[in-house]
């Protein structure tokens, strides 16, 4: 069995050895590596991580069906543009310079949801003290936020059927999906797509969010007081459409804090 410093110095090799990927492979498939490295630093900034445990992952352009993802044992505020391991829809590794490997739970996800939605991106999962927290209430999501309202009618529920290591729930989940932008696992935790990158960090943003003033709102005691189907759809349906108002704005003012506090995401 390798040792905990061997196992170290096989990272620092690793990545030391990654720093002139930049030169081998295409300016598009960079790009994405660069946010979605960018994404894996957002997220523990925001406190979203589960220590070296969950996953967030990037279809490659020009390849579809390969993927991009962590290596299993960094944390997200190490992640880098080029430790970022390539693997196909199995989680099978697809590169010869990676010694590293993929957690094997990731892509009985990941790889369900990227084969059954070819139209998805990215995906991110997590497993938050509020996400999960929701995750375990009866009622689910309640309609009681603006953030919230982003989610009605584009939420759906998966029930636990234990660790996420069996082949066979894959069917189940995607089944459960649908063409929904946001999954809660039930006792387990939240899963979000996105078209991009960015749209997929949003999207699980807005939903841990809602989560948190769910629970405290919940906290308080107090008769909570349901916003009006009709007013959450709406709502939701502007949420959902503000694209080309927001023209990439909050997406860029995250990069310009990522870029004066932790610009090494993108090496």
């Amino acid at each position: 069995m390798m040792s905990m410093s061997q196992a170290q110095d096989k990272f620092a090799l690793y990545l030391q050895r990654r720093k002139t990927l930049r030169t081998r492979v295409s300016a598009e498939e960079w790009h994405r590596r660069v946010e979605l490295a960018a994404c894996y630093r957002l997220m523990s900034h925001f406190r979203m991580t589960d220590w070296i445990y969950n996953h967030i992952s990037a279809r490659v352009p020009g390849s579809e069906e390969h993927y991009l993802i962590n290596p299993f044992g960094l944390m997200y505020d190490e992640v880098t543009a080029s430790s970022l391991i390539k693997v196909d829809v199995a989680g099978k590794l697809v590169e010869d310079d990676v010694e590293l490997d993929v957690n094997p739970a990731a892509f009985i996800i990941h790889g369900a949801v990227h084969r059954a939605r070819p139209d998805v991106v990215c995906v991110i999962h997590t497993h938050t003290t509020a996400g999960i927290a929701v995750a375990a209430q009866e009622h689910g999501l309640l309609p009681i936020s603006q953030h919230a309202s982003k989610f009605h009618g584009r939420i759906a529920y998966h029930d636990f059927e234990g660790l996420v290591l069996r082949p066979a729930e894959q069917e189940r989940l995607v089944a459960n999906l649908a063409d929904k932008p946001a999954l809660i696992l039930k006792n387990h935790g939240l899963l979000a797509l996105g078209f991009s990158v960015p749209d997929a960090f949003k999207t699980i943003y807005f939903l841990e969010r809602a989560c948190q003033i769910q629970i405290a709102a919940l906290a308080g005691g107090s008769r909570l007081v349901d916003i009006a189907a009709d007013v959450a759809a709406a709502t939701g349906d502007i949420l959902a459409h503000d694209h080309d108002y927001l023209a990439g704005r909050d997406w860029q003012a995250l990069i310009r804090m990522l870029n004066r506090s932790s610009p090494d995401y993108q090496e």
